[in-house]
């Protein structure tokens, strides 16, 4: 695969951060796409993940589904910078991954 300039292969999955808050893990789920391509994964009442396919919202390994235990581990955490970019990096990862 070829990277681009954000450093993603293509194929892989962007996905965006962009309503500004407090950045507190709340109760954490998952809005279904209307149009079936791409919906958005919820960390709190108006913040959100966007860009997230259901396909790798459910995604499975060991019977847990990465995406949601990872936000879940960190329920009333406040997300870093750090912690925004390493989510949008698994998020990619598992977008790519068969």
């Amino acid at each position: 695969m070829v990277g681009n300039a954000w450093g993603e292969s293509e194929g892989e999955e962007k996905s965006l951060f962009p309503e500004p808050g407090d950045n507190v893990v709340g109760k954490v789920r998952y809005s279904p796409p209307p149009d079936a391509v791409k919906g958005r994964v919820y960390i709190n009442r108006d913040q959100y993940f966007d860009g997230a396919s259901p396909a790798t919202w459910e995604f499975t390994i060991g019977g847990y589904q990465p995406e949601a235990k990872w936000q879940k581990d960190r329920r009333r955490r406040t997300l870093t910078f750090d912690d925004i970019a390493h989510y949008q990096r698994m998020c990619a990862a598992l977008s790519v991954t068969p």
